[in-house]
């Protein structure tokens, strides 16, 4: 199912709430809003995130819609439907990434038990030369993560990177550490 427009206005009505609007119609506006409402469920639906950011991520979008509706401009013979999609979800990824950051790492139980071993196991040496192999930019976001303790934000602020690849670049090195140890990909979910 494709959600492109909302339910039960004629395009007729649609345009003629679309100029109350523009001349400052409460009534209209809400009615746009209410209208348009189902696509919030909808794209909410289609993002994959932990069922307890459920009604957080309906929230950011019923906030993006609300502006959407108050930023569209029906003069430029746009559908609102494809505007406001882009917004809302948008919005809806960017309070993702929020919580994440607010988040702690998460470490798997192997590197627990590993961190816990004494310095001469085996697996502690192997997951060291398994850092050690990590190059360039990848270790340098490591180290600055894991070893000294900084902050993304700040690991972004000092290595002239946007916070989100400084992510990516987290992510990149567990993936490597992970596959040198022979530790399976972490379970999408």
């Amino acid at each position: 199912m494709r959600m492109d427009s909302n339910k039960g206005l004629s395009p007729e009505r649609e345009a003629e709430l679309w100029a109350l609007c523009r001349a400052g119609d409460d009534a209209a506006r809400e009615e746009l809003i209410v209208a348009y409402r189902p696509l919030v469920f909808w794209l909410a639906g289609k993002i994959h995130a932990a069922p307890s950011l459920r009604q957080d991520i309906i929230q950011e979008g019923m906030l993006a819609l609300i502006r959407a509706v108050d930023r569209f401009d029906p003069g430029r013979e746009f559908k609102f439907s494809t505007y406001a999609c882009y917004r809302i979800r948008g919005q809806m990824l960017n309070m993702l990434d929020r919580s994440e950051r607010k988040a702690p790492i998460p470490v798997p139980d192997e590197w627990i038990q590993v961190v816990h071993e004494e310095p001469e196991d085996e697996d502690w040496q192997d997951a060291v030369e398994g850092i050690s192999h990590l190059e360039g930019r990848e270790a340098e976001v490591v180290s600055a993560l894991f070893f000294e303790g900084k902050a993304p934000r700040d690991v972004a602020a000092e290595q002239q990177l946007d916070v989100s690849h400084v992510y990516r670049l987290r992510r990149a090195a567990v993936a490597h550490i992970r596959a040198w140890l022979g530790l399976p990909a972490p379970a999408k979910g």
